[in-house]
Formats: structure tokens, C-alpha cells, sequence
């Protein structure tokens, strides 16, 4: 069973404070990544997870901002830290959380933990590989940022999205704007409706633009 005493016996961390929408947030982060890299495969298993994106802060707010429907289900794919999905459940949304890397799991599990509120449920947490996934429900909401990093994934979110979104559901993506995230809202855009918002987003003295994306499947004629 989980517990936060056994995280902090496992893992060394430092806490980043968040506020959102009136309300205060402790996630915990990494304290160095010794020990989370593989040094055998650094750049397929590098540990993208281990800090929280401007773009999950951006995901985060507009899921706060979101009516909450009970009857509705939202998924999380790499999910990282937990940012955007902790705060969607701390507002009343039934969020499940999903990250392929154990310890990553791990730190969601704490974030949860610590962040759990009287009113908002428990999110469900989850291993997921986007190549196998083994989710098979079918969700009204799936959710992400910063989760096209390189084309090969082009495909593998496209399956996913096509065997996990209800018809009448919602993609929602925050990304920085970079050649690859442009490259996939492009080629989504064959079976999504996309409507697209630019975001500013200010860390200290950079300037950092985000895209924050809604997709909604086209309409069969």
C-alpha cells in the first residue's frame, strides 16, 4: 500500500507551490534526476516527467475553469507530476491520472496525496503505454500537455484518441509551440474539428508560448 512516509524514504524531493484559481497547491518534484536516468537508453527513457511544464499550469487553469459534470470521465495521458489532473479533481471532475514510468507513477500517487481535498474525489492513477495501451473505457474527456515531443508518437496518440474519446467527446492539449506540436494539430486535423488559443505563459524574465488546443471529432457525413 502507498504511503507518503515510504515515498519520502524512497525518493528525495523538493516542493513547488502552485495557486490556482483562489486555491493553493504542494506538488512534489524531483530533488535532482541521479538515479531516474538510464544512462544505457538516455534518450528514449530520459525523465521528461520530472518537472512540471509551463504547459501543465496552463492545462491546469483551463480544467478548473471547466464546468463539472459528475457523469463525465476525464483521462490524463502522461501526466507527469499529476499538475493538471490533481487540480481538475480538486475542482469535482472524476479524473483518471496515467504515466508510463513507475517512479513517475510515484509522484503522482504523493501529489495526490498530498493535495487531496474533502470535495473533490480521489483520482484513479494508472500505468498506461500509449503503444499498449490497456485502457479500454471509453472516455468524454482526454487530456495532455507537453506530450508530443517527437513524430513517432504522431500515430500512437491518434490510436489511442481514436480507441479511448466517446464519439461526442473532447481532446483537450496544451503544448509550447514548437515544429512538432504545429506538425501533429496539422495532421489531426484530418479527423478533428480543431479550435486552436495562444497562451502566454510568464517564468521570471521568458516569455513562453503555448498552444492550447480543444478537438472535437469531425462529424461522419
Amino acid at each position: 500500500m502507498f504511503s507518503l512516509e515510504s515515498f519520502h524514504r524512497k525518493y528525495k524531493t523538493e516542493a513547488s507551490n502552485l495557486t490556482l484559481r483562489g486555491r493553493k497547491y504542494r506538488f512534489f518534484v524531483p530533488k535532482s534526476l541521479d538515479g531516474l536516468v538510464h544512462m544505457d537508453n538516455i534518450f528514449h527513457e530520459f525523465p521528461l516527467w520530472a518537472k512540471i511544464w509551463d504547459a501543465s499550469i496552463v492545462l491546469a487553469d483551463c480544467l478548473a475553469a471547466m464546468p463539472v459534470d459528475k457523469n463525465k470521465n476525464l483521462l490524463e495521458i502522461g501526466c507527469g507530476v499529476g499538475v493538471a489532473g490533481i487540480v481538475a479533481a480538486s475542482f469535482g471532475h472524476r479524473v483518471t491520472l496515467t504515466e508510463y514510468n513507475d517512479d513517475a507513477l510515484a509522484f503522482v500517487r504523493a501529489n495526490a496525496c498530498e493535495n487531496q481535498t474533502p470535495e473533490g474525489p480521489f483520482p484513479d492513477i494508472r500505468r498506461l503505454d500509449w503503444n499498449d495501451p490497456e485502457i479500454v473505457e471509453p472516455f468524454d474527456t482526454i487530456v495532455g500537455s507537453e506530450v508530443v515531443f517527437k513524430k513517432e508518437d504522431y500515430d500512437p496518440l491518434g490510436r489511442l484518441f481514436k480507441n479511448c474519446l466517446k464519439p461526442s467527446g473532447e481532446i483537450i492539449l496544451a503544448e509550447r509551440a514548437r515544429e512538432t506540436s504545429i506538425g501533429f494539430f496539422r495532421q489531426m486535423s484530418g479527423q478533428f474539428d480543431i479550435v486552436a488559443q495562444k497562451k502566454v505563459f510568464r517564468s521570471g524574465e521568458e516569455e513562453v508560448r503555448v498552444i492550447l488546443a480543444r478537438m472535437k471529432p469531425k462529424e461522419k457525413i
